[in-house]
């Protein structure tokens, strides 16, 4: 009997073939696991780095700190455990007590237990920045914050604020980009006129403007950023639109009778996503750039929101000392660092040279 014919390999996807090169790529691949790792730890923080106690057990009765503070905006006084300061409790004063005197009382406190809001004066001697010890891995500011806590917290701030600039402006950049190019025709003509005027508005102005008129906040910030980031890839969609839209293709759509909106979705928009994939991780280190700016000139978020750009601008004030200087840099640097070097992969596995949907 003869033997059975082989089965013809499996077929694979384009998309599947871009993720596995990039996957091959070590550097972009191992700086995307560090990033996302990072980036998902960060929603944890209120575990990690926090002056607010996971958990109390006082009297018999148990209480999660922490939680409520970070789910229900609630604090405990300091009377509510013994303590007979007036204010919020102080949980790290409160472990030692309870050190020395258990009474069944016990306490579990994060692994790096400081705010990045909270006031250490009373605690260090001399007067702030203090430079790094034990306790306190990167020092303090000159406001005698903890300076690690405030870069562990505005990590978070700087990637969620780059993301929310990066997916609004792609999105309304791609939805205009994709009109004007797919429909052309005075649509076109008319509305690239009023892209134009729209980009030659000073941004760094109408900041200015807004916040000399509103306080601004993270929210606020993304819109305006999101409302200038727009432009540049809706030329990108447009050019992508214009080109793909002259293909066969699409004629074969046109003529089986498909609607504009599955021509541009199902069709389309696949084959122009290239451009897209590729300059999203230089726009967000853009976006981190910009807020980092913003914040050291003063217009970025309100005090005393960690920002990374308000530590820049410390180093600067306080040049000789030097953990005020190198570990907001060194952050900003290897946070930038990493992002570009996933730009760079995805860049190489979506290249249309190596995969292409029409071959």
């Amino acid at each position: 009997m003869a033997d059975a014919a082989p089965s013809p390999p499996r077929s694979v996807s384009v998309l599947r073939r871009r993720w596995q090169k990039f996957r091959t790529l070590k550097r972009g691949w191992y700086s995307f696991v560090v990033l996302v790792a990072a980036y998902l730890t960060s929603f944890f923080l209120f575990l990690l780095v926090n002056d607010q106690a996971i958990l109390v057990h006082y009297d018999g009765e148990t209480y999660f700190p922490a939680f409520a503070s970070a789910f229900e905006g609630k604090i405990y006084q300091a009377r509510a455990f013994g303590q007979r300061a007036i204010g919020e409790a102080n949980y790290r004063k409160l472990a030692e007590s309870f050190d020395e005197n258990p009474s069944g009382n016990w306490i579990l406190m994060p692994p790096y237990p400081y705010s990045p809001t909270e006031n250490l004066l009373r605690e260090l001697p001399g007067n702030p920045p203090h430079s790094p010890t034990w306790e306190h891995w990167c020092g303090t500011d000159d406001r005698g914050r903890d300076v690690f806590a405030r870069l562990a917290y505005g990590f978070r701030i700087s990637i969620s604020f780059a993301l929310g600039v990066v997916s609004l402006s792609y999105l309304a950049g791609m939805a205009i980009g994709a009109s004007f190019g797919y429909f052309g025709g005075r649509l076109d003509i008319f509305g690239q006129r009023l892209v134009e005027i729209w980009a030659a508005l000073p941004f760094l102005y109408t900041i200015i403007i807004v916040s000399s008129i509103v306080r601004p906040n993270m929210w606020l910030l993304i819109a305006l950023l999101a409302a200038f980031g727009w432009i540049g890839i809706s030329f990108y969609m447009r050019g992508e639109f214009y080109r793909e839209k002259a293909k066969d293709y699409v004629a074969a759509a046109i003529a089986q009778g498909e609607s504009n909106g599955a021509i541009l979705f199902r069709h389309i928009l696949p084959n122009s996503l290239t451009p897209v994939i590729s300059f999203a991780p230089f726009a967000i280190v853009g976006s981190i750039s910009s807020l980092v700016s913003l914040d050291f000139l003063g217009f970025g978020l309100p005090p005393p929101t960690p920002s990374w750009g308000e530590l820049v601008g410390q180093g600067l004030a306080n040049i000789t000392k030097w953990h005020l200087v190198l570990f907001p840099l060194g952050a900003l640097f290897a946070t930038l660092l990493m992002v570009v070097f996933i730009g760079e992969a995805i860049r190489e596995a979506f290249d249309p040279k190596v995969h292409s949907r029409l071959r």
